[in-house]
């Protein structure tokens, strides 16, 4: 590793992870000291968990060089048996 001098973090997410339980996760993180974003679009202020309008769930975080980090809880593929629609997708 280098560093590189006025690095610039791009502004969106560079890598993510995704779980199966994001709450659990986001409070893991924060109990380690990670600061999770707190982006005016989350519906979860405690933990700054944005819902999209399909339920997947993201929240935000930074490594130490200000790169935006994220993890994902995906409803579309943690409800794999619920229901014919779910069975066609995958």
């Amino acid at each position: 590793m280098t560093k590189i001098p006025n690095f610039t973090p791009f502004e969106g997410a560079i890598l993510g992870w995704e779980v199966d339980d994001i709450q659990a996760t986001a409070k893991w993180l924060r109990e380690r000291g990670v600061n999770l974003e707190n982006y005016p679009f989350a519906q979860d202020r405690d933990l700054g968990i944005w819902t999209s309008p399909s339920g997947d769930k993201a929240a935000w975080f930074k490594d130490p060089d200000g790169n935006v980090l994220s993890v994902t809880h995906l409803i579309s593929r943690a409800c794999r048996g619920c229901g014919r629609a779910a069975r066609l997708l995958w």
